[in-house]
């Protein structure tokens, strides 16, 4: 029996999960894509009052599911929704102008919830 029974190694290569918020669309870093397990399918959900959303892995037959990951022979993991009535809706609740300004968001992880949270209250002005 090994001291070291049951240590499992830190993985350096996943790194802070985030979202950015552009014109173009929202881009989810790759880390987002391999906390979340790489799932095919997600919900993405939000909060107005308190102006966080959070993305949620879940089934295809699960009501608001969307595709969110496909493997791709690149293998890149980040995934980007373009959906403009999304980000009409986000450019509300934050009284965000896309057209002059992106943004990014930190997330954390809900393991338990299979999801990732972002505070879009705390993002910062992409440069």
């Amino acid at each position: 029996m090994s001291i070291l029974e049951g240590f499992s190694a830190f993985d350096f290569s996943e790194g802070v999960p985030y979202a950015s918020f552009t014109q173009n669309g929202i881009t989810f870093n790759k880390s987002v894509t391999l906390k979340l397990g790489e799932p095919e399918y997600a919900k993405f959900l939000i909060n107005a009052d308190t102006k966080q959303v959070a993305v949620q892995a879940c089934e295809a037959d699960e009501k608001n599911a969307t595709v969110f990951y496909r493997s791709k022979a690149s293998g890149i993991l980040s995934v980007r929704w373009n959906a403009r009535d999304l980000l009409n809706t986000l450019e509300r609740i934050m009284g965000w102008n896309l057209k002059e300004n992106g943004y990014r968001a930190d997330g954390i992880l809900i393991r338990e919830e299979r999801a990732i949270v972002f505070d879009l209250s705390k993002a910062t002005i992409l440069t």
